[in-house]
C-alpha cells in the first residue's frame, strides 16, 4: 500500500449543543471545529478530503430558507483560517490540487469546493442525486447548501460506487473493502452509512502514524468512539437513519477495541483539532 502524508487543518468551526452529537452530552453550545485533511500522495501531489467552511457559506446562507441553517449552526470562520491561506503557507496552489475528495454533501465539508477548478471531484454518487433532489428548503434541513456545489461538478465527478473495489488491511476490520479512487491502493474510500445518503470514509498508510482512518461525521468525537456512545436519536434521524448511523458506530468501536493502533479522525472531534497543524 502506496504511503501518503496527512495533515489535518482546523477550518472555521460551529457551536451547537454538545448534546446533538453525544446522547449524554449537555445541552450547552459546544464548540464543534471542522477539519480539512492535506494529503500529499508521492506521485498525484496535493489531495484534499473536505474542505471545511469557507467565505462562500456565508455567502450562500444570506438568503432564506438557507438562512436558518446560519441560525442553527453559528460559524466562526477567521481569514487566517481560510483554507487556500493555510495551503499556501504549505506552498500549495489550489490549482495544483487534482483531486478533491469529499466525504458527503454538507456545507461544512465541502462549502470550499469551488476553489479547486482543476481538480477531479471524488464523491457518491448517491450523494450528489439526495443534495440536487428537492426544493430549497428540504435540501437546507439536510445540511447541504445547493449553491455551493461546483456547477461543472457533472463533468468532474468521479464516484466511490463505480471505483475498483479493493479489500481493507486486516488492521481495519470489521471494515473489509473500498473504493481504490486512485488506482494504486494508496487512498481507499469506506462506506459509513447512517450520517446521510452518500457518506463515506477514508483509508490511507501514513507515513507518520500507519494505519489512518478518516471517518467524516461517523462520529462526531473521538470520545464517541471509544465508549460507542451514539448521538441521540432525534439528531441522528433528522438528517441520517439512526439505525444505520448506530451499527456504524458500532463498528468503529470494535475497530478501536481490537486495534487501538490505528488513527481515527472524526471530522469534527476536539482532540484532532488540538493536534492540527497551527495556523
Amino acid at each position: 500500500m502506496t504511503e501518503v502524508s496527512v495533515t489535518a487543518l482546523r477550518v472555521g468551526h460551529c457551536r451547537h449543543p454538545q448534546i446533538m452529537s453525544i446522547k449524554d452530552g449537555s445541552w450547552r453550545p459546544a464548540v464543534f471545529p471542522s477539519l480539512a485533511m492535506v494529503i500529499l500522495h508521492p506521485s498525484e501531489g496535493p489531495i484534499i478530503f473536505d474542505t471545511g467552511y469557507d467565505p462562500a457559506f456565508m455567502e450562500a446562507t444570506e438568503p432564506f430558507p438557507e438562512r436558518f441553517y446560519r441560525w442553527l449552526t453559528p460559524v466562526t470562520l477567521s481569514p487566517e483560517e481560510f483554507l487556500t491561506r493555510q495551503l499556501d503557507r504549505y506552498g500549495i496552489a489550489p490549482g495544483d490540487v487534482r483531486h478533491l475528495i469529499l466525504s458527503h454533501f454538507h456545507a461544512d465539508h465541502m462549502a470550499g469546493a469551488h476553489a479547486f477548478p482543476n481538480a477531479a471531484i471524488h464523491c457518491a454518487k448517491a450523494g450528489l442525486e439526495a443534495a440536487c433532489r428537492g426544493s430549497r428548503l428540504s435540501t437546507v434541513r439536510q445540511g447541504v447548501l445547493r449553491a455551493l456545489i461546483p456547477p461543472d461538478i457533472a463533468t468532474r465527478a468521479r464516484f466511490f460506487e463505480e471505483a475498483p473495489r479493493r479489500a481493507l488491511p486486516s488492521a481495519l476490520h470489521p471494515f473489509e473493502s473500498a473504493a481504490d479512487i486512485i488506482g494504486d491502493g494508496s487512498i481507499l474510500a469506506v462506506e459509513l452509512p447512517g450520517h446521510c445518503p452518500g457518506h463515506w470514509g477514508l483509508a490511507v498508510r501514513d507515513v507518520t502514524c500507519g494505519d489512518h482512518f478518516m471517518v467524516g461525521d461517523a462520529a462526531w468525537s473521538s470520545d464517541a468512539i471509544r465508549r460507542n456512545m451514539p448521538a441521540p436519536a432525534i439528531a441522528s434521524g433528522f438528517l441520517g437513519d439512526t439505525g444505520k448511523s448506530r451499527a456504524t458506530l458500532a463498528k468503529l468501536h470494535a475497530l478501536w477495541t481490537r486495534n487501538p493502533e490505528v488513527r481515527l479522525t472524526p471530522c469534527h472531534c476536539p482532540e484532532r483539532a488540538a493536534e492540527a497543524a497551527p495556523r
